[in-house]
Protein backbone atom coordinates (compact mmCIF):
# COMPACT_ATOMS: atom_id res chain seq x y z
CA UNK A 1 0.00 0.00 0.00
CA UNK A 2 3.02 2.21 -0.25
CA UNK A 3 4.32 2.21 3.57
CA UNK A 4 8.07 1.81 3.69
CA UNK A 5 8.22 0.07 7.14
CA UNK A 6 6.18 -2.31 9.05
CA UNK A 7 2.32 -1.35 9.86
CA UNK A 8 1.57 -2.86 12.98
CA UNK A 9 -1.92 -5.21 12.56
CA UNK A 10 -4.23 -6.65 15.19
CA UNK A 11 -7.18 -9.26 15.39
CA UNK A 12 -10.05 -8.04 12.70
CA UNK A 13 -7.72 -6.06 10.90
CA UNK A 14 -7.63 -6.44 7.53
CA UNK A 15 -4.90 -8.31 5.35
CA UNK A 16 -4.21 -7.64 1.44
CA UNK A 17 -2.46 -11.05 -0.49
CA UNK A 18 0.55 -10.64 -1.09
CA UNK A 19 1.72 -8.81 1.95
CA UNK A 20 4.98 -9.73 4.23
CA UNK A 21 4.36 -10.50 7.47
CA UNK A 22 7.67 -9.63 9.20
CA UNK A 23 7.76 -11.06 13.06
CA UNK A 24 5.50 -14.17 14.48
CA UNK A 25 2.35 -16.09 12.79
CA UNK A 26 -0.82 -15.50 11.27
CA UNK A 27 -4.07 -17.15 11.70
CA UNK A 28 -6.02 -15.33 8.57
CA UNK A 29 -9.81 -15.95 7.03
CA UNK A 30 -10.32 -15.44 3.08
CA UNK A 31 -12.83 -13.26 2.60
CA UNK A 32 -12.59 -11.84 -1.32
CA UNK A 33 -11.25 -14.56 -3.71
CA UNK A 34 -10.61 -13.95 -7.64
CA UNK A 35 -12.43 -11.01 -9.63
CA UNK A 36 -12.82 -9.92 -5.92
CA UNK A 37 -9.37 -9.76 -4.72
CA UNK A 38 -7.42 -6.09 -4.62
CA UNK A 39 -5.03 -7.44 -7.45
CA UNK A 40 -7.89 -8.01 -9.61
CA UNK A 41 -9.64 -4.77 -8.77
CA UNK A 42 -6.63 -3.40 -9.71
CA UNK A 43 -6.50 -4.47 -13.17
CA UNK A 44 -9.68 -3.94 -14.01
CA UNK A 45 -8.86 -0.14 -12.74
CA UNK A 46 -6.29 -0.31 -15.51
CA UNK A 47 -7.65 -1.75 -18.19
CA UNK A 48 -11.26 0.66 -17.60
CA UNK A 49 -8.28 3.72 -17.45
CA UNK A 50 -6.44 2.55 -20.88
CA UNK A 51 -9.59 2.59 -22.38
CA UNK A 52 -10.80 5.86 -21.50
CA UNK A 53 -8.12 7.80 -22.81
CA UNK A 54 -8.38 9.94 -25.74
CA UNK A 55 -6.25 9.80 -28.66
CA UNK A 56 -3.41 12.65 -29.32
CA UNK A 57 -4.94 15.37 -31.93
CA UNK A 58 -2.70 14.06 -35.38
CA UNK A 59 -2.24 18.02 -36.76
CA UNK A 60 -0.45 16.39 -40.14
CA UNK A 61 -4.34 14.27 -41.08
CA UNK A 62 -6.00 17.33 -39.95
CA UNK A 63 -3.61 19.41 -42.36
CA UNK A 64 -3.58 16.75 -45.15
CA UNK A 65 -7.22 16.37 -44.81
CA UNK A 66 -7.72 19.80 -45.71
CA UNK A 67 -5.05 20.67 -47.87
CA UNK A 68 -5.15 17.17 -50.12
CA UNK A 69 -9.17 18.32 -51.68
CA UNK A 70 -8.00 21.77 -51.95
CA UNK A 71 -5.28 20.69 -54.78
CA UNK A 72 -7.08 18.83 -56.46
CA UNK A 73 -9.81 21.17 -56.75
CA UNK A 74 -6.73 23.42 -57.47
CA UNK A 75 -5.42 21.30 -60.11
CA UNK A 76 -8.53 20.91 -62.24
CA UNK A 77 -9.71 24.50 -62.35
CA UNK A 78 -5.91 25.29 -63.59
CA UNK A 79 -6.42 22.90 -66.10
CA UNK A 80 -9.70 23.89 -67.52
CA UNK A 81 -8.54 27.65 -67.30
CA UNK A 82 -5.51 26.54 -69.42
CA UNK A 83 -8.22 24.16 -71.42
CA UNK A 84 -10.02 27.42 -72.43
CA UNK A 85 -7.71 30.42 -72.25
CA UNK A 86 -4.42 29.18 -72.99
CA UNK A 87 -1.74 28.68 -76.19
CA UNK A 88 -2.22 26.12 -78.22
CA UNK A 89 -1.75 23.05 -78.09
CA UNK A 90 -4.14 23.48 -75.80
CA UNK A 91 -4.34 20.03 -73.99
CA UNK A 92 -1.04 19.39 -73.73
CA UNK A 93 -0.90 22.57 -72.15
CA UNK A 94 -3.68 21.40 -69.63
CA UNK A 95 -2.13 18.40 -68.84
CA UNK A 96 1.43 19.76 -68.21
CA UNK A 97 -0.40 22.36 -65.38
CA UNK A 98 -2.35 19.64 -64.23
CA UNK A 99 0.42 16.79 -63.39
CA UNK A 100 2.89 19.81 -62.64
CA UNK A 101 0.66 20.83 -59.67
CA UNK A 102 -0.46 17.32 -58.70
CA UNK A 103 3.23 16.54 -58.48
CA UNK A 104 4.39 19.66 -56.51
CA UNK A 105 1.63 19.41 -54.38
CA UNK A 106 2.23 15.37 -53.12
CA UNK A 107 2.05 15.81 -49.41
CA UNK A 108 4.71 13.54 -49.20
CA UNK A 109 6.71 15.86 -46.52
CA UNK A 110 3.44 16.51 -45.37
CA UNK A 111 3.45 12.64 -44.24
CA UNK A 112 7.17 12.25 -43.21
CA UNK A 113 6.66 15.63 -40.90
CA UNK A 114 5.60 13.82 -37.87
CA UNK A 115 6.69 10.13 -38.03
CA UNK A 116 10.49 10.95 -39.02
CA UNK A 117 10.25 13.56 -35.96
CA UNK A 118 9.02 11.17 -33.60
CA UNK A 119 11.10 8.09 -34.70
CA UNK A 120 14.27 10.19 -34.22
CA UNK A 121 12.87 11.40 -30.85
CA UNK A 122 12.44 7.99 -29.36
CA UNK A 123 15.28 6.67 -30.20
CA UNK A 124 17.33 9.28 -28.76
CA UNK A 125 15.09 9.06 -25.50
CA UNK A 126 16.43 5.42 -25.69
CA UNK A 127 19.87 6.53 -25.58
CA UNK A 128 19.46 8.52 -22.31
CA UNK A 129 17.47 5.80 -20.58
CA UNK A 130 13.84 7.14 -21.67
CA UNK A 131 12.35 4.25 -23.44
CA UNK A 132 8.96 5.40 -24.74
CA UNK A 133 6.50 3.19 -26.01
CA UNK A 134 4.78 4.83 -28.19
CA UNK A 135 5.09 8.14 -30.11
CA UNK A 136 1.83 9.40 -28.46
CA UNK A 137 3.41 9.61 -25.25
CA UNK A 138 5.78 11.10 -26.68
CA UNK A 139 3.90 14.16 -28.36
CA UNK A 140 1.56 13.95 -25.36
CA UNK A 141 4.37 14.92 -22.62
CA UNK A 142 4.92 18.33 -24.43
CA UNK A 143 1.61 19.62 -22.70
CA UNK A 144 2.07 18.17 -19.24
CA UNK A 145 1.47 21.02 -16.19
CA UNK A 146 1.17 18.94 -12.97
CA UNK A 147 3.61 15.44 -12.45
CA UNK A 148 1.90 13.23 -9.45
CA UNK A 149 4.72 10.96 -7.83
CA UNK A 150 4.81 8.25 -5.65
CA UNK A 151 6.69 8.29 -2.38
CA UNK A 152 8.24 4.88 -1.80
CA UNK A 153 10.50 3.98 -4.46
CA UNK A 154 10.21 7.28 -6.40
CA UNK A 155 11.18 10.10 -3.83
CA UNK A 156 12.59 7.65 -1.37
CA UNK A 157 15.09 4.65 -1.56
CA UNK A 158 12.04 2.39 -0.73
CA UNK A 159 13.78 0.73 1.93
CA UNK A 160 14.78 1.41 5.86
CA UNK A 161 17.74 2.41 6.47
CA UNK A 162 20.02 4.57 9.34
CA UNK A 163 19.57 8.06 8.97
CA UNK A 164 21.33 9.36 12.54
CA UNK A 165 23.02 8.22 15.31
CA UNK A 166 23.63 10.76 18.04
CA UNK A 167 25.63 9.96 20.96
CA UNK A 168 27.57 10.71 23.98
CA UNK A 169 30.34 9.28 23.42
CA UNK A 170 32.09 6.79 20.31
CA UNK A 171 28.92 6.24 17.96
CA UNK A 172 30.89 3.02 15.82
CA UNK A 173 30.82 1.39 19.60
CA UNK A 174 26.98 2.24 20.54
CA UNK A 175 26.19 0.99 16.90
CA UNK A 176 28.02 -2.08 17.55
CA UNK A 177 26.22 -3.11 20.64
CA UNK A 178 22.79 -1.89 19.37
CA UNK A 179 23.08 -3.65 15.78
CA UNK A 180 24.23 -6.88 18.04
CA UNK A 181 21.05 -6.45 20.06
CA UNK A 182 18.78 -6.07 16.91
CA UNK A 183 20.64 -9.17 14.77
CA UNK A 184 18.33 -10.90 17.12
CA UNK A 185 15.10 -9.29 16.32
CA UNK A 186 13.15 -9.86 13.27
CA UNK A 187 11.64 -6.53 13.11
CA UNK A 188 12.60 -4.35 9.48
CA UNK A 189 14.23 -1.48 11.97
CA UNK A 190 16.20 -3.53 13.20
CA UNK A 191 17.36 -5.34 9.81
CA UNK A 192 18.02 -1.31 8.88
CA UNK A 193 20.40 -1.21 12.38
CA UNK A 194 22.22 -4.38 11.33
CA UNK A 195 23.16 -3.64 7.74
CA UNK A 196 24.29 -0.18 8.63
CA UNK A 197 27.16 -2.19 11.21
CA UNK A 198 27.58 -4.34 8.34
CA UNK A 199 28.23 -1.50 6.12
CA UNK A 200 30.76 -0.32 8.08
CA UNK A 201 32.37 -3.74 8.47
CA UNK A 202 31.30 -3.42 12.65
CA UNK A 203 32.00 -7.12 13.87
CA UNK A 204 29.23 -8.07 15.97
CA UNK A 205 28.88 -9.45 19.47
CA UNK A 206 27.26 -12.27 21.19
CA UNK A 207 23.89 -11.54 23.19
CA UNK A 208 23.01 -12.75 25.89
CA UNK A 209 19.66 -12.75 27.35
CA UNK A 210 17.47 -10.72 24.56
CA UNK A 211 14.27 -10.03 24.91
CA UNK A 212 12.03 -8.37 22.83
CA UNK A 213 9.37 -6.33 24.50
CA UNK A 214 5.77 -6.12 22.88
CA UNK A 215 5.06 -2.74 21.87
CA UNK A 216 8.19 -0.85 23.59
CA UNK A 217 11.63 -2.60 21.83
CA UNK A 218 14.18 -4.52 22.81
CA UNK A 219 16.65 -5.56 25.46
CA UNK A 220 19.63 -7.67 25.92
CA UNK A 221 23.40 -8.17 27.46
CA UNK A 222 26.15 -7.43 24.85
CA UNK A 223 29.92 -7.19 26.22
CA UNK A 224 28.49 -7.64 29.49
CA UNK A 225 26.71 -4.54 29.53
CA UNK A 226 23.08 -4.19 29.41
CA UNK A 227 21.66 -2.60 26.44
CA UNK A 228 18.43 -1.16 25.98
CA UNK A 229 16.49 0.00 23.01
CA UNK A 230 13.13 1.47 22.33
CA UNK A 231 10.38 3.93 22.39
CA UNK A 232 10.29 6.76 25.37
CA UNK A 233 8.02 3.93 27.02
CA UNK A 234 10.71 1.56 27.23
CA UNK A 235 12.57 4.02 28.94
CA UNK A 236 9.96 5.19 30.93
CA UNK A 237 9.60 1.49 32.17
CA UNK A 238 12.84 1.23 32.82
CA UNK A 239 13.10 4.47 35.45
CA UNK A 240 15.62 6.09 32.87
CA UNK A 241 15.24 10.20 32.02
CA UNK A 242 15.82 11.08 28.52
CA UNK A 243 16.06 14.09 29.24
CA UNK A 244 17.60 16.23 26.32
CA UNK A 245 17.23 13.82 24.05
CA UNK A 246 13.34 14.00 23.64
CA UNK A 247 13.92 17.29 21.65
CA UNK A 248 16.22 15.45 19.65
CA UNK A 249 14.06 12.28 18.75
CA UNK A 250 10.88 15.23 18.67
CA UNK A 251 13.09 17.00 15.77
CA UNK A 252 13.92 13.92 14.17
CA UNK A 253 10.32 12.49 13.95
CA UNK A 254 9.49 15.81 12.55
CA UNK A 255 11.31 14.81 9.64
CA UNK A 256 9.39 11.56 8.58
CA UNK A 257 12.02 9.60 10.99
CA UNK A 258 11.50 7.02 13.58
CA UNK A 259 14.00 8.10 16.32
CA UNK A 260 14.54 5.65 18.99
CA UNK A 261 16.70 5.89 22.84
CA UNK A 262 18.94 3.63 23.65
CA UNK A 263 20.26 3.31 27.08
CA UNK A 264 23.23 1.80 28.25
CA UNK A 265 23.91 0.43 31.99
CA UNK A 266 20.74 2.37 33.04
CA UNK A 267 21.34 5.49 31.56
CA UNK A 268 20.78 7.01 28.39
CA UNK A 269 23.65 6.33 26.17
CA UNK A 270 21.86 8.62 22.39
CA UNK A 271 19.33 8.15 19.84
CA UNK A 272 19.18 6.59 16.72
CA UNK A 273 16.79 7.19 13.45
CA UNK A 274 15.85 5.05 11.16
CA UNK A 275 13.75 6.18 8.32
CA UNK A 276 12.67 6.12 3.97
CA UNK A 277 15.94 8.06 3.06
CA UNK A 278 15.24 10.62 0.30
CA UNK A 279 17.11 9.75 -2.66
CA UNK A 280 20.18 11.56 -3.50
CA UNK A 281 19.27 13.62 -6.68
CA UNK A 282 15.48 13.54 -5.34
CA UNK A 283 15.61 17.81 -4.82
CA UNK A 284 17.18 18.59 -7.74
CA UNK A 285 14.77 16.69 -9.78
CA UNK A 286 11.83 18.17 -8.37
CA UNK A 287 13.35 21.64 -8.80
CA UNK A 288 14.46 20.89 -12.71
CA UNK A 289 10.55 19.90 -12.88
CA UNK A 290 9.17 23.03 -11.50
CA UNK A 291 11.34 24.97 -13.79
CA UNK A 292 9.68 23.22 -16.74
CA UNK A 293 6.37 24.40 -15.62
CA UNK A 294 4.69 21.70 -13.85
CA UNK A 295 3.22 21.59 -10.68
CA UNK A 296 4.27 18.36 -8.00
CA UNK A 297 2.10 16.74 -6.40
CA UNK A 298 2.69 13.46 -4.16
CA UNK A 299 0.45 10.59 -4.07
CA UNK A 300 1.31 7.97 -1.39
CA UNK A 301 -0.08 5.10 0.69
CA UNK A 302 2.34 5.95 4.12
CA UNK A 303 1.32 7.92 6.51
CA UNK A 304 0.72 11.80 6.27
CA UNK A 305 3.30 12.99 8.82
CA UNK A 306 6.32 10.76 6.98
CA UNK A 307 5.12 12.22 3.39
CA UNK A 308 4.39 15.76 4.47
CA UNK A 309 8.13 15.57 5.89
CA UNK A 310 9.20 14.04 2.99
CA UNK A 311 7.61 17.10 1.11
CA UNK A 312 8.64 20.01 2.81
CA UNK A 313 12.31 18.51 2.30
CA UNK A 314 12.15 18.27 -1.66
CA UNK A 315 9.40 21.43 -2.05
CA UNK A 316 6.85 19.60 -3.33
CA UNK A 317 3.57 21.57 -3.66
CA UNK A 318 0.41 19.35 -2.14
CA UNK A 319 0.36 15.67 -0.38
CA UNK A 320 -2.06 13.56 -0.61
CA UNK A 321 -1.60 10.12 1.99
CA UNK A 322 -3.19 7.24 3.35
CA UNK A 323 -4.12 6.89 -0.28
CA UNK A 324 -5.49 3.22 -1.57
CA UNK A 325 -4.45 2.05 -4.88
CA UNK A 326 -7.94 3.45 -6.08
CA UNK A 327 -7.64 7.13 -4.71
CA UNK A 328 -4.53 7.59 -6.44
CA UNK A 329 -6.74 6.77 -10.05
CA UNK A 330 -9.28 8.81 -8.66
CA UNK A 331 -6.81 12.17 -7.66
CA UNK A 332 -5.63 11.82 -11.07
CA UNK A 333 -9.30 12.06 -12.83
CA UNK A 334 -10.31 14.70 -10.98
CA UNK A 335 -6.98 16.62 -11.72
CA UNK A 336 -8.14 15.92 -15.19
CA UNK A 337 -11.60 17.20 -15.45
CA UNK A 338 -10.66 20.40 -13.90
CA UNK A 339 -8.48 20.82 -16.84
CA UNK A 340 -4.39 19.25 -16.15
CA UNK A 341 -2.63 17.50 -18.43
CA UNK A 342 -1.40 15.07 -15.90
CA UNK A 343 1.89 12.49 -15.78
CA UNK A 344 2.23 10.13 -13.40
CA UNK A 345 5.41 8.80 -11.55
CA UNK A 346 5.63 5.47 -9.67
CA UNK A 347 7.51 1.58 -9.49
CA UNK A 348 4.79 -0.06 -7.47
CA UNK A 349 1.36 -2.41 -8.00
CA UNK A 350 -0.40 0.12 -6.13
CA UNK A 351 0.28 2.87 -8.88
CA UNK A 352 -0.41 1.24 -11.75
CA UNK A 353 -4.07 1.89 -12.17
CA UNK A 354 -2.91 5.86 -11.53
CA UNK A 355 0.09 5.55 -13.99
CA UNK A 356 -2.84 3.65 -16.92
CA UNK A 357 -5.17 6.66 -15.86
CA UNK A 358 -2.63 9.75 -16.59
CA UNK A 359 -2.36 11.36 -19.96
CA UNK A 360 1.37 9.67 -19.46
CA UNK A 361 2.65 7.46 -17.36
CA UNK A 362 6.22 7.15 -16.11
CA UNK A 363 7.32 3.68 -14.63
CA UNK A 364 10.62 3.94 -12.43
CA UNK A 365 12.95 0.90 -14.63
CA UNK A 366 13.17 -0.79 -10.51
CA UNK A 367 9.58 -1.19 -10.44
CA UNK A 368 6.90 -4.02 -11.02
CA UNK A 369 6.08 -5.62 -14.00
CA UNK A 370 2.42 -4.55 -13.55
CA UNK A 371 3.84 -0.86 -13.20
CA UNK A 372 5.72 -0.83 -16.27
CA UNK A 373 3.19 -2.67 -18.61
CA UNK A 374 0.23 0.08 -17.55
CA UNK A 375 3.30 2.91 -17.95
CA UNK A 376 3.84 4.99 -21.38
CA UNK A 377 7.55 5.61 -20.40
CA UNK A 378 9.77 3.43 -18.79
CA UNK A 379 12.98 5.08 -16.87
CA UNK A 380 15.75 2.85 -16.80
CA UNK A 381 17.35 4.66 -14.00
CA UNK A 382 15.54 4.99 -10.70
CA UNK A 383 15.65 8.89 -10.97
CA UNK A 384 13.28 11.77 -11.42
CA UNK A 385 15.39 12.98 -13.91
CA UNK A 386 14.15 10.61 -16.13
CA UNK A 387 10.60 12.90 -16.14
CA UNK A 388 12.19 15.83 -17.04
CA UNK A 389 14.78 14.46 -19.61
CA UNK A 390 11.32 13.05 -21.33
CA UNK A 391 9.73 16.35 -20.85
CA UNK A 392 12.27 18.33 -22.76
CA UNK A 393 12.62 15.47 -25.19
CA UNK A 394 8.83 15.89 -25.74
CA UNK A 395 9.03 19.58 -26.41
CA UNK A 396 12.02 19.37 -28.88
CA UNK A 397 10.51 16.68 -30.56
CA UNK A 398 7.12 18.50 -31.44
CA UNK A 399 9.11 21.94 -32.02
CA UNK A 400 10.82 19.63 -34.38
CA UNK A 401 7.04 18.56 -36.11
CA UNK A 402 5.97 21.80 -35.73
CA UNK A 403 8.84 23.07 -38.14
CA UNK A 404 8.41 20.06 -40.53
CA UNK A 405 4.58 20.78 -40.94
CA UNK A 406 5.75 24.43 -41.63
CA UNK A 407 8.40 24.33 -43.86
CA UNK A 408 6.43 21.65 -45.89
CA UNK A 409 3.13 23.14 -46.32
CA UNK A 410 5.14 26.90 -47.08
CA UNK A 411 6.73 25.07 -49.35
CA UNK A 412 3.46 23.57 -51.28
CA UNK A 413 1.69 27.08 -50.36
CA UNK A 414 4.66 28.64 -53.12
CA UNK A 415 5.52 25.45 -55.31
CA UNK A 416 1.56 25.33 -56.28
CA UNK A 417 1.15 28.43 -58.08
CA UNK A 418 4.30 28.33 -60.19
CA UNK A 419 3.28 24.94 -61.12
CA UNK A 420 -0.14 26.24 -61.86
CA UNK A 421 1.15 28.70 -64.68
CA UNK A 422 1.32 32.10 -62.66
CA UNK A 423 4.18 33.28 -64.56
CA UNK A 424 3.50 31.82 -67.84
CA UNK A 425 2.14 35.03 -68.74
CA UNK A 426 5.36 36.49 -68.00
CA UNK A 427 8.23 34.17 -68.59
CA UNK A 428 6.47 32.51 -71.41
CA UNK A 429 7.24 28.96 -69.43
CA UNK A 430 5.37 26.33 -67.42
CA UNK A 431 7.29 23.98 -64.61
CA UNK A 432 7.90 21.09 -66.19
CA UNK A 433 6.58 17.69 -64.16
CA UNK A 434 10.00 16.53 -64.45
CA UNK A 435 11.47 19.85 -62.18
CA UNK A 436 7.99 19.55 -60.49
CA UNK A 437 9.17 15.82 -59.03
CA UNK A 438 12.50 16.95 -57.98
CA UNK A 439 11.33 19.68 -56.37
CA UNK A 440 8.76 17.08 -54.43
CA UNK A 441 11.20 15.16 -53.63
CA UNK A 442 13.62 18.02 -52.45
CA UNK A 443 10.92 18.88 -49.58
CA UNK A 444 11.07 15.28 -48.54
CA UNK A 445 14.59 15.68 -47.89
CA UNK A 446 14.49 18.59 -46.12
CA UNK A 447 12.21 17.15 -43.52
CA UNK A 448 14.13 14.30 -42.98
CA UNK A 449 17.30 16.41 -42.19
CA UNK A 450 15.41 18.42 -40.00
CA UNK A 451 13.93 15.96 -38.42
CA UNK A 452 17.89 14.03 -37.30
CA UNK A 453 19.07 17.18 -36.01
CA UNK A 454 17.01 15.60 -33.13
CA UNK A 455 19.98 13.63 -32.66
CA UNK A 456 22.05 16.56 -31.30
CA UNK A 457 19.54 17.04 -28.54
CA UNK A 458 20.79 17.00 -24.79
CA UNK A 459 18.70 17.31 -21.72
CA UNK A 460 19.57 20.23 -19.45
CA UNK A 461 20.53 18.16 -16.67
CA UNK A 462 23.56 16.80 -18.53
CA UNK A 463 24.69 20.21 -20.29
CA UNK A 464 25.16 21.55 -16.55
CA UNK A 465 27.52 18.42 -15.13
CA UNK A 466 29.30 19.09 -18.33
CA UNK A 467 29.20 22.60 -17.61
CA UNK A 468 30.23 22.30 -13.49
CA UNK A 469 26.47 22.48 -12.66
CA UNK A 470 24.35 20.50 -11.06
CA UNK A 471 25.66 16.70 -11.48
Amino acid sequence: TGEPLAVKKAEGDTLTAGTLNKNGSLVFEAEKVGADTRLSQIIQMVKNAQSSRVPIARLADTISAIFVPSVMIIAVVAALVWYNWGPDPKIAHMLVVLTSVLIIACPCALGLATPMSVMVGVGKGAENGVLVRNGKALQQATDLDTLVVDKTGTLTEGAPKLTDIECHGDADTLLKQLASLESRSEHPLAEAIVSAAREKQISLADVHGFEAITAHGVRGEVDGKKVLLGNRKLMQREGIDPGKWTAKAEALAEQGRTAMYAAVDGAMAGIIAVADPIREDAQAAVQRLKKLGLRIEMLTGDNRATAEAVARQLGIDQVHADLQPEDKERIVADLQKNGAKVGMAGDGINDAPALARADVGFAIGAGTDVAIESADVTLMRSSLHGVADAVELSRATLRNIKQNLFGAFIYNTLGIPIAAGVLYPITGMLLSPVIAGAAMAFSSVTVVSNANRLRFFTPSQITAAANGGEK
